[in-house]
């Protein structure tokens, strides 16, 4: 391993031993977004050699059952994924994984860039899902590293216009930097929905045809539906709350369509075909960097955890 970056679902399991569904319930190595150098191949390996820099999609399906079969492997119930207990992840110095999970960095790709492949992986599938085009204007909810990669991947899909919506002015100054059309503050006040949807859709300047709610709580997911026009759609990527109590009716009777998503499939092609062409500039989205001493280790994790003006908390081992 070269480069890990830590995600909020690692600060999750070392804050509360949980994220989601998944309980830590015995001692685990966490880290998933991670590329390395190969050290050694196994013998029916074909198309990797020692020396090669390669990005790691840490999910290993089991190809046998019938949502494998259909290709929606990241759905797969059998799902060995790194640091999802009780699987180890990558924060590690050294791992083993099977070569068609490890991809080859083009030459002007660097290892922290090939670490990233693994959020961006969630904003191209989140905008695989949702059909971003370059007739669909996208609002973004959330200005973390999640939503600034579902931001990137939404105008390398092609939308028109975006607007991003965060809490936070630093985040929010930095998805304009990153070429947000509109950016809009908002409160963490549910009382406060309507009045932002007007400011939303105002900044807009049109229908929000796709809203991808990237925090996951019940007032970024009920703005969400709240914004979208008639028709639209809304995609859930962060799992802030795992229950809510939003206006699914008034939503549903507009026929907005609500759609989720869980990792990724069939993604890193694409995400280093964007990184390496320059479609995607995933650099300032990298805010720290720390080596791998224990007390490195656990000042990274302080740093991601506390907000801040971090973002993308990187290891380089």
């Amino acid at each position: 391993m070269k480069a890990v970056g830590i995600c909020a679902s690692d600060v999750h399991y070392l804050k509360t031993l949980r994220c989601a569904d998944f309980i830590v319930k015995e001692p685990i190595v966490i880290g998933h977004e991670c590329a390395g150098i190969i050290e050694e191949v196994g013998s029916e390996v074909k198309k990797l050699v020692p020396g090669d820099r390669v990005a790691l999609e840490p999910g290993i399906s089991c190809w046998r059952c019938n949502l494998c079969k259909e290709g929606r492997y990241n759905l797969c119930p059998d799902m060995k994924s790194f640091g999802t207990p009780p699987v180890h992840g990558s924060l590690a110095n050294q791992v083993v994984h099977p070569a068609d999970l490890c991809f080859k960095l083009p030459d002007n790709v660097s290892l922290e860039e090939g670490a990233m492949c693994e959020p961006l992986s969630v904003g191209v599938h989140a905008c695989r899902r949702a059909n971003i085009g370059p007739e669909t204007n996208v609002l973004v909810m959330g200005a973390g590293p999640m939503g600034l990669v579902t931001m990137l991947a939404a105008r390398a899909f092609g939308a028109p216009r975006i607007v991003i919506v965060d809490v936070d002015d630093h985040r929010l100054a930095v998805a304009k930097e990153l070429g947000a059309d509109e950016i809009v503050k908002v409160s963490p006040n549910i009382q406060d929905v309507a009045e932002e949807v007007s400011q939303i859709q105002k900044a807009m300047e049109a229908g929000v045809d796709v809203s991808f709610d990237c925090a996951g709580f019940t007032k970024t997911m009920s703005t969400a539906l709240s914004a979208t026009r008639a028709g639209g759609k809304v995609c859930l990527v962060g799992i802030g709350h795992g229950e809510m109590t939003i206006p699914l009716t008034p939503a549903a009777v507009r026929e907005v369509d609500v759609v989720g998503i869980i990792r990724y499939k069939n993604t890193w092609p694409l995400c280093l075909e964007f990184i390496s062409s320059g479609k995607i500039d995933l650099k300032p989205v990298i805010t720290h960097r720390f080596g791998f001493s224990q007390k490195e280790v656990e000042e990274a994790f302080e740093t991601s955890a506390g907000g801040g003006n971090a973002i993308k908390v990187m290891f380089n081992l």
